[in-house]
């Protein structure tokens, strides 16, 4: 019982990371667009993620410390300052582009503006994060992203042609829209599933539920449970979206249209659980998005932190908090589109994935830390490979946004 309860924070990370507004729209329009073309990616996104997951928990584990937490130790401060600013501006733009999906989903719900929500949104994302507890946080919101099963299931109620969905996962390719469309839609995709704010979320939220050394086989549980539950479920998109969307060439480019496959395969039933899982798993990436923004600048500046901790005793920590969410709300307010928003922040968030990954690695080979709990030869080898392809995503990500319009 005890692992099954320490996976919920992985489950969390996953549903709320792996799976949230970037991945909705990401999954979705890259099987609308190419099928299961890019199936690879999030193959390839969940081994990596669960790489650097397991490295960033096992930190916290060992020296009970978050990541963040020691970069700016190891690496010095200039090093550090790049990062946070550089995580900072990205895990910001994804709050708001989450607390737009949680609007989305309430208009899907309600049929009233997502502008009339997205104040309300950000009010109950503050409530929960000052007055939840955390482990009642993760199990809520985690757990009730898992209503996008309902995608899976809803597979074996559509046409699916299986045979077709596998010859295009194996075979697949640029299905006639060009191949620099293609690969910006698989950097795109692979960003959605290695957001920055992960590992931060993961690492720091192992120091808040107090892991040990001890505890270093429930880290890897929570991490080999959660993310691959994760990818499945943004898997199930892609596939529902290729079985409806991709046989007339159309495209969803609203959460309406990410839920029309379960609308088609359960009706009503469907639009609930659509409904009901685009909001679990937007809210509860903002809260993991908000909670790192400000993790992340606590650490950086040595200040208290911690959602257990009280506003009173770590004042700074979640005034920072509540800026995140403030700001989120004024970039919303322009009216920019959410999906919009999305596409443009996975684009930011590539480029700056160097940044995040390359100092877990780092810090995991450390020997200060870790003592004999540094990465052995396999997760090096997985750590260096996946690191390769995350400078390669990074170099490439405004190239092919400028030359194909944002994959246009």
């Amino acid at each position: 019982m005890r692992k099954l309860l320490a996976a919920t924070l992985g489950v969390l990370s996953a549903v709320g990371g792996f799976v949230d507004i970037g991945d909705l729209v990401a999954a979705s329009q890259a099987g609308a667009r190419f099928g299961m073309a890019h199936a690879w990616v999030l193959l390839l996104g969940v081994v990596g993620i669960c790489a650097y997951a397991e490295m960033a928990g096992r930190v916290a584990a060992v020296s009970g410390r978050a990541v963040f937490d020691l970069v700016r130790e190891r690496l010095g401060p200039r090093v550090a300052l790049l990062n946070l600013v550089a995580s900072y501006l990205v895990t910001v733009l994804t709050l708001a582009a989450e607390l737009g999906g949680v609007g989305l989903a309430l208009q899907l719900a309600s049929g009233l503006s997502y502008l009339l929500w997205v104040p309300v949104a950000a009010a109950a994302v503050w409530l929960v994060l000052w007055r939840m507890r955390f482990q009642l946080m993760e199990r809520v919101f985690g757990l009730a992203g898992l209503a996008l099963v309902g995608f899976a299931v809803a597979l074996f109620r559509l046409p699916t042609d299986w045979a077709e969905l596998g010859r295009s996962a194996v075979h697949g390719g640029a299905a006639g829209q060009g191949w620099g469309a293609y690969w910006f839609v698989a950097v795109a995709l692979f960003a959605s599933t290695v957001s920055p704010y992960e590992v931060f979320f993961f690492s720091s939220g192992a120091v808040e539920e107090r892991w040990s050394a001890a505890d270093l086989a429930d880290a890897r549980s929570s991490v080999l449970i959660g993310f691959p539950v994760g990818g499945f479920l943004a898997l199930s998109l892609m596939a529902t979206a290729a079985v409806v969307y991709h046989p007339g060439g159309t495209s969803p480019d609203s959460l309406a249209q990410v839920a029309q496959p379960a609308v088609l395969a359960f009706g009503a039933a469907g639009l609930v659980v659509a409904a009901l899982a685009f909001f679990a798993v937007t809210f509860g990436a903002a809260l993991e998005t908000g909670l790192s923004a400000a993790y992340a600048a606590a650490q950086y500046f040595g200040w208290q932190w911690g959602k257990r901790v009280s506003p009173r005793e770590a004042a700074r920590f979640h005034s920072v908090l509540l800026v995140s969410v403030l700001l989120g709300v004024l970039v919303l307010l322009t009216t920019v589109d959410p999906v919009t928003l999305t596409e443009y922040m996975l684009v930011l968030s590539a480029v700056v994935l160097p940044l995040t990954y390359l100092p877990i690695l780092i810090v995991a080979n450390d020997r200060t830390y870790l003592g004999d709990r540094v990465n052995g030869p396999l997760a090096n080898l997985l750590g260096m490979v996946f690191l390769l392809v995350i400078v390669v995503a990074s170099v490439a990500a405004v190239p092919l946004a400028v030359a194909t319009g944002m994959g246009r």
